[in-house]
């Protein structure tokens, strides 16, 4: 399989550290440091769909997400840097004063499209309408579907794991944990451990979508990237682990428990975890692996999503 074929965009290799919190030790793979302006699990991605995008001589690119995308953030100043116009949908309000990702997709002056959730159902006909009429322009537009999770897009997470071997020995991990929203940064996990044999389970806490569909969007895409890369891969379902239940005040929100073992780590680590994202996944990692075990042989994905803290500045203040 050709991992090459992509743009350079985030700090490689990012480190494994070795955290204690609450007296227990864990590694813990810190992917929210692929970058400032570019941080983020999002990057490793966008490597692969960027690279697409420029070969096709793209001049535009639609993406889409929250207001507080991680993902339509990255997008946005990653084609700057590329030269390449973007467009964003996404599913929130316009605020004036606007803060953490929205506040830097509004930076790079990019367009953005905003959508109500009943729209933004259908986000991507909406998208494939807008690139048709500049089509008929005579422009190319390159659409990157929610979350850069396509079969390009998730080799970036197969890298990851060659970069993981040559971090640590992984005999010493019996599984990775890590937050998944649109599924694509597990399944490329997914498949980066079945194409080196490695029996370590894939922990998904899912905060976006229901258990039954994430489960099928990461085994779709793993299964995806198999086919049409000829991997020849054996991908075993019962290698992935949905723990569900981290999500239930919805992905835009995050309840105050939750915000108080965030904010407890932070003081305990100095790592910061996300509302959307990370602070779920830790809550998941938290409840099966650091309460259990004395010993603990899972490893913690921190994805990123620094900026979304800003949207949230009051609740993380409260005490």
């Amino acid at each position: 399989m050709n991992l090459t074929e992509k743009i350079s965009l985030a700090n490689l290799p990012t480190p494994v550290q070795e955290v204690i919190f609450e007296g227990r030790k864990f590694l813990i793979k810190r992917d929210d440091l692929t970058g400032l302006e570019l941080s983020g699990n999002k990057v490793r991605k966008l490597e692969y769909l960027l690279y697409q995008a420029k070969k096709e001589k793209a001049d535009y690119i639609f993406t889409c997400g929250g207001a507080q995308s991680n993902h339509a953030r990255a997008t946005a100043i990653a084609a700057l840097r590329l030269g390449i116009k973007t467009k964003l949908f996404l599913w929130g309000e316009d605020s004036r004063l606007s803060d953490g990702n929205l506040f830097l997709d509004k930076l790079t002056r990019t367009e953005i499209i905003y959508l109500n959730k009943k729209n933004y159902d259908f986000v991507n006909s909406i998208m494939q309408e807008e690139s048709e009429i500049l089509a008929a322009k005579g422009k190319h537009v390159f659409v990157i579907p929610e979350g850069g999770s396509t079969t390009s897009g998730i080799r970036g997470y197969i890298s990851f794991v060659d970069e993981l071997t040559k971090q640590i020995d992984l005999g010493i991990i019996e599984g990775i944990l890590v937050a998944a929203g649109t599924g694509g940064t597990a399944a490329g996990i997914l498949a980066g451990l079945a194409h080196h044999n490695l029996k370590i389970k894939v922990y998904a806490v899912n905060v976006l979508y229901p258990e039954d569909v994430i489960k099928r969007k990461i085994l779709q895409l793993a299964e995806g990237v198999n086919l049409e890369y000829k991997l020849n891969l054996k991908i075993n379902p019962e290698n992935l682990h949905i723990l569900d239940g981290y999500s239930k005040e919805g992905y835009k929100n995050i309840n105050k428990d939750k915000l108080e073992l965030i904010q407890k780590f932070f003081r305990e680590t100095g790592i910061l975890l996300d509302p959307a994202y990370t602070g779920k996944a830790f809550c998941g990692f938290y409840d099966n692996f650091i309460r259990k075990n004395k010993k603990i042989k899972v490893l913690f994905l921190h994805t990123g999503g620094l900026f979304g803290v800003f949207g949230k500045r009051r609740e993380y203040l409260s005490d």
